[in-house]
């Protein structure tokens, strides 16, 4: 074996390489997991116990040897590529201007829609996807045999036998009103952002998962009148100056009373068009006075404290806004669709 180890330092010492193929080949051929010097120390093993000490420092001489030769044949080559590299460039050519990518849509109007409730006051909060049936449901006054808590409309993630113990994705941003009413005193004027998530079938109008904007103020002597001049405000600045906005009574679990805003079509002006299907207006938010029993569920006591609600979808504000008529196109990150919106 001692003479085998010579013959292969013999060898490196006069080895010489002028490509970096060369040098690759020396490292398939001596450093690999099957190269020459792996199969020494595994023939080393088999070396009599009164040669091995000998044998073992000729081995890691031969080592070290293989390892620095490597290294001064990367180096050489390394530099002798680097002084025939050409710079083929012509200089006096203009710069090719950066490229610039754009927002999501529904990340421009989303921004839109914060912007516009900070300025009233409205302060942004967030809260978990991942819900307890209390916050989603149970403490917003939805009755156990409410139809939203079935399993067509809700994502169970794990179900327990007490119903408040249930884990889900969240329905809406509202647990997220449920929590700030929870663990902060009011007055309270907030606005929640966030992604929810329902268990629908995906098609033009409808998506397992989308976006709300919902807001809450809470405060002694909150009115009506102050929900329908705040959803004034916001729709004159998101969809011009002669917007105007119209309450339908409605119904939700945890507003009483409650009412369905809509605003004139922004595309007819009122005159009706396909967008508004030819009524002159367009559904753009839920809202209503919060349910004295929410506020009571919250440790708030509703003989002093009123205050309003109100919530809408991010993805419906941005497709009145923009004329987008299919609502998947939000999620397939089609370069061509998301190209339209630079500087939007």
């Amino acid at each position: 074996m001692l003479e085998k180890i010579r013959d292969i330092i013999t060898h490196i010492n006069s080895f010489q390489a002028e490509s970096s193929e060369e040098v690759e080949n020396f490292r398939l051929k001596f450093l690999s997991r099957k190269g020459e010097l792996n199969l020494l120390f595994d023939e080393f093993k088999l070396v009599a116990n009164d040669q091995k000490r000998v044998v073992g420092q000729e081995l890691n001489a031969l080592k070290n040897l293989i390892e620095e030769k490597f290294k001064e044949l990367s180096e050489k080559v390394n530099e002798g590529a680097g002084n025939n590299t050409r710079l083929d460039l012509d200089l006096s050519l203009p710069s090719t201007p950066n490229s610039l990518g754009s927002l999501h849509p529904l990340s421009i109007v989303r921004k839109r829609i914060v912007e516009i409730f900070s300025r009233m006051g409205f302060n942004s909060e967030d809260g978990p996807e991942i819900e307890s049936d209390w916050y989603n449901f149970s403490a917003l006054n939805f009755a156990e045999n409410h139809p939203a808590r079935e399993m067509q409309d809700t994502f169970f993630i794990e179900k327990a036998a007490v119903q408040k113990d249930d884990i889900l994705l969240r329905t809406h941003t509202s647990n997220v009103q449920i929590r700030l009413m929870e663990y902060k005193k009011p007055p309270l004027r907030s606005i929640m952002a966030g992604r929810v998530y329902r268990n629908e079938a995906i098609s033009a109008r409808a998506h397992c998962q989308f976006h709300q904007v919902e807001g809450l103020y809470v405060d002694k002597n909150v009115s009506f009148k102050d929900l329908k001049d705040t959803l004034l405000h916001f729709a004159k600045e998101m969809f011009g100056k002669d917007t105007k906005i119209r309450l339908r009574p409605s119904y939700f679990p945890f507003t009483e009373p409650s009412a369905e805003i809509d605003v004139t079509c922004f595309i007819c002006h009122g005159k009706g068009c396909n967008i508004c299907k030819h009524s002159g207006w367009v559904e753009i938010a839920g809202s209503g006075m919060v349910d004295p029993d929410v506020l009571k569920n919250c440790n708030i006591d509703p003989e002093e404290y009123t205050g309003f609600a109100f919530g809408m979808g991010i993805e419906r504000i941005t497709m009145l806004k923009y004329g987008i008529n299919d609502l998947r196109l939000f999620f397939e990150n089609d370069v061509r669709f998301l190209r339209q919106f630079k500087g939007a």
